[in-house]
């Protein structure tokens, strides 16, 4: 008798653990000229390959609500966003932001609210005269997600590529010549942290190419910048060095520091969701030490790659980008685990890829 209730939480604990380990892994990959491919990253094999109409040249930045149920996309030439049903692979919603009169693009910017109720997408208007263009103030628009309508729209600063909700969805950051804050409630800038004009009186302004979102699972904004100390010789080549920029979506902390000299160039970076690493890649595949902000170890990698993200349990390490496959390393040895080849051959270019969850 005294048994039993040992054997009814060992049942409970099973149930639960089982509960839990039936969420499953996958990626999604945008890939020329109008595909999502979607991968089951335990399997290391494409799961299914979604098509859409006038998505060329190709998608860019996918963005997978909680469920992994939808995801959404900004396709034909950044001037349109799709909702993608990612179990039936149909286009359930579509809004073009082009007309007759303005032009609209995205570009890059592209994040839904955590709790799945504002799509933000940043928007480079410009108004089409008879004789003339005419630029237009860039802003932020927030959409419903389920019928991709605008429900309010605020100016922002030009030059924004990539924004990210805050963990609260109360704030959005959006990287530019600064990192830019603003309220989703009134759309007001309430915050500006400097990122070109960091530690100018020891190092020159600060550059960034930042065009990939992959913050979905360590709640971590990370880039990397390049910059030049403007206290030592510039025929130095210690002068020339690389940064690491993490913007925390939960507390709102942004930190750069200067990480190594600069020898190689890496287009994107990735932290792991416990953030004491991050990864860096193109040419190298690259892991630094977020706690001690120095290198731990680098591979060289078989081609280009441009884009990186880790899996939500800190193990593996994804590439993609550029060219027609997906890589995995593992996250401590940075050896290579396995790789997938996208459909056809297909280029992936400049799209972010990203991971995401579904209760199978």
């Amino acid at each position: 008798m005294t048994l039993k209730p040992v054997l009814s939480l060992g049942l409970a604990a099973a149930l639960l653990l089982s509960t839990t380990a039936s969420a499953a892994d996958y990626l999604i990959a945008p890939v020329r000229p109008n595909k999502l491919v979607v991968v089951d990253a335990a399997a290391m094999a494409v799961d299914k390959v979604i098509e859409m109409e006038e998505a060329g040249p190709a998608p860019f930045v996918p963005v997978v609500d909680a469920a992994g149920r939808y995801a959404y996309v900004n396709i034909n030439q950044t001037e349109s966003i799709a909702k993608v049903d990612l179990l039936s692979g149909e286009t359930v919603a579509r809004r073009d932001l082009s007309d007759a009169q303005t032009q609209v693009k995205t570009l890059f910017g592209l994040d839904l609210a955590p709790d799945g109720s504002l799509l933000a997408v940043y928007e480079s208007p410009t108004a089409l005269h008879l004789t003339h263009y005419e630029v237009l103030p860039t802003r932020i628009s927030l959409l419903d997600p389920n019928t991709l309508e605008t429900v309010r729209s605020f100016e922002v600063p030009r030059q924004i590529t990539v924004i990210m909700f805050s963990a609260d969805g109360s704030k959005i950051y959006g990287l530019g010549r600064a990192m830019h804050v603003f309220d989703v409630a009134t759309g007001t800038q309430i915050d500006e942290m400097p990122t070109q004009a960091w530690q100018t009186e020891r190092y020159y302004p600060s550059d960034i190419l930042d065009a990939w979102s992959q913050f979905e699972t360590s709640g971590m904004l990370v880039t990397p910048f390049y910059t030049a100390r403007s206290d030592m010789s510039l025929d130095a080549p210690e002068t020339y060095r690389t940064g690491i920029l993490t913007m925390d979506r939960a507390s709102g902390e942004m930190t750069m520091r200067d990480v190594r000299a600069l020898d190689v160039f890496y287009f994107s970076m990735a932290a792991s969701p416990d953030h004491t690493r991050a990864y860096g890649a193109y040419n190298v595949l690259e892991s630094f030490d977020l706690v001690s902000g120095t290198p731990i170890k680098r591979v060289e990698l078989p081609h280009s790659y441009y884009s990186v993200n880790v899996a939500p349990d800190g193990k593996t390490v994804w590439l993609g980008g550029a060219l027609a496959d997906l890589a995995a390393y593992d996250a401590e040895t940075l050896e290579k685990k396995g790789q997938v080849d996208m459909p056809g051959g297909a280029s992936m270019s400049l799209g972010s890829i990203r991971m995401f969850q579904r209760s199978d």
